[in-house]
């Protein structure tokens, strides 16, 4: 694997969210990450849960071509639209992280090679919890182009193991800053993910496996966690310093949560195709 330069040792900052939030809330606070990078070399990174099944769209997503909106609103199931591009994900039991940065010698311009350096550092992740795991090619064109969930295929350079896709990520970017976020069930999703995605059940069989799966044991999120957060200092030689967000943050990022991602316009809207965006 290629790696990162190994000079120094750069301070990143680090929020493990262990207790679960609304799917508007953690949308949010990613939201607010992004926003706060400066132009100075600078990156967050973030791990955080759920309270209940939340369906996630891509940024430029059709909402009514992708998601049964009376069968989520009938289960209880919370919808978000991302900041970030990609196709819908179904976030349930599992661990979901955050990187935003604005360090260009870490990650270099493009989207491609700073995606790819964190799926190389997860999998590292992978290795010390004892899986095998690799990169995956491009997915077929009618994934690419259609409207089947994140988890049917894998896209470039994300990650499978037993060749299954087992982490499902996204990006923006602006400039020289990005935010990359993704899922890694924890488990299997209870069945939720066909019918909130008029996906026959049998289109999407074998095509994702969860860690505990992979494990063949029950796994935490804690355990998930201390795993990734090492293999990621580890593999970008870096240290970890925890970030509290203060009464100013707090606020801000509530604010963020009710103009946009509380926001009915934001989330059933159709937007425009998203630029220096992928998933």
């Amino acid at each position: 694997m290629s790696k990162p330069n190994e000079n120094s040792v750069k301070e990143w900052m680090l929020i493990v969210d262990k207790k679960p939030l609304s799917g508007s809330l953690n949308m949010a606070v990613d939201d607010f990450l992004f926003r706060s990078l400066s132009s100075e070399s600078q990156t967050y990174l973030r791990f955080y849960r759920w309270e209940r099944p939340t369906v996630s769209l891509g940024y430029s997503q059709d909402i009514l071509k992708v998601v049964d909106v009376e069968y989520c609103q009938k289960q209880g199931i919370d919808i978000v639209r991302r900041m970030t591009g990609g196709k819908l994900v179904l976030h349930h039991k599992e661990v979901t992280y955050s990187l935003c940065s604005s360090d260009k010698e870490t990650f270099t311009s493009t989207l491609a090679e700073s995606y790819r350096l964190i799926s190389q550092a997860l999998m590292r992740g992978f290795e010390k919890m004892g899986l095998k795991s690799y990169l995956a090619d491009a997915p077929p064109d009618s994934y690419v182009r259609g409207n089947l969930p994140c988890f049917s295929y894998p896209a470039r350079d994300e990650i499978e193991v037993e060749g299954k896709k087992i982490v499902g990520s996204a990006q923006k970017r602006a400039g020289s800053k990005f935010i990359q976020h993704g899922s890694i069930p924890l488990e299997e999703d209870a069945g939720f993910l066909g019918p909130v995605s008029f996906l026959k059940k049998e289109a999407s069989k074998g095509r994702m496996i969860s860690l505990s799966q992979a494990l063949g044991k029950k796994v935490s999120f804690d355990w998930t966690v201390e795993h990734l957060t090492s293999a990621i200092s580890e593999f970008f030689k870096v240290s970890f310093k925890p970030k509290v967000f203060d009464a100013e943050e707090k606020e801000i990022i509530l604010k963020i949560k009710e103009e946009r991602y509380a926001n009915k316009d934001w989330t059933y809207s159709i937007r425009p195709d998203p630029i220096n965006q992928r998933g």
